[in-house]
């Protein structure tokens, strides 16, 4: 591709104008040599400068949040900080959206990428990919409500939910593990309500077969490394 899109396309601070502008500064450099020409054609092989600072071409980028409560996944609601508020610069470019999004006052795992055939793969109820969710209630849980979930309970309007597996958590009577296989809107919400109950916390811990690492503070987050990546699918 062009010299001036290949850089725009990785750094999100600069446009083609910018870009264009700093190639006549003799700030870019491709193999080596000083670049001269925007439109000059490189590939993923070529290794492009910036400053003396290597510019790595990634096709497609994945990064884990961790997401705190009080933040909503969207580009800007009302005066609400949004998630794209906790990428920092050098994770940050065009074409970053959450895939799969969470409730403002719901933690955890939200990937951002710019991915969609991957995002569309991840969030489809036909392919199964299992979101694991730690859920605290008012009430506490009860033995009953796993074979409710598991034959696939109907949440209000009727709208039937897809079998889900819970599991009681054997140190908190209040919480339980629920693995979905799909995100209806505010559905950890619905179910409990169908069942009698209401959900006081509610954190994503995993998406298919990866999961935070418990290092991974609320707020911060990392790149998915491409190795990873099929880990989202696993079910």
């Amino acid at each position: 591709m062009r010299l001036d899109k290949y850089i725009s396309s990785q750094r999100t601070d600069l446009s083609r104008a910018d870009v264009k502008k700093l190639i006549r500064a003799g700030r870019v450099a491709v193999s080596g040599r000083a670049a001269s020409d925007a439109g000059l054609q490189v590939s993923e092989s070529d290794e492009v400068t910036l400053d003396g600072e290597r510019i790595e071409y990634k096709e497609y980028l994945y990064i884990m949040l961790n997401k705190p409560a009080g933040y909503v996944c969207s580009a800007r609601e009302g005066n609400s900080p949004t998630v794209y508020d906790l990428i920092p610069p050098e994770l940050n470019r065009r074409g970053l959206f959450p895939a799969g999004r969470l409730d403002k006052d719901t933690e955890g795992f939200v990937l951002m990428t710019d991915d969609g055939q991957l995002a569309h793969d991840m969030l489809s109820p036909a392919k199964h990919v299992p979101k694991r969710y730690r859920v605290r209630l008012v009430e506490p849980y009860r033995p009953e409500y796993a074979t409710r979930f598991a034959e696939g309970i109907e949440i209000d309007g009727g709208e039937k939910c897809l079998p889900a597996e819970a599991f009681p958590d054997e140190e908190d009577p209040f919480s339980f593990t629920l693995i979905l296989h799909e995100g209806k809107f505010h559905q950890v919400k619905r179910m409990a309500h169908a069942v009698g109950n209401e959900v006081v916390f509610l954190r994503r811990e995993a998406i298919g077969n990866l999961e935070i690492p418990p290092d991974l503070a609320l707020g911060a987050c990392l790149e998915i490394m491409h190795k990873d990546v099929e880990k989202l699918l696993t079910k």
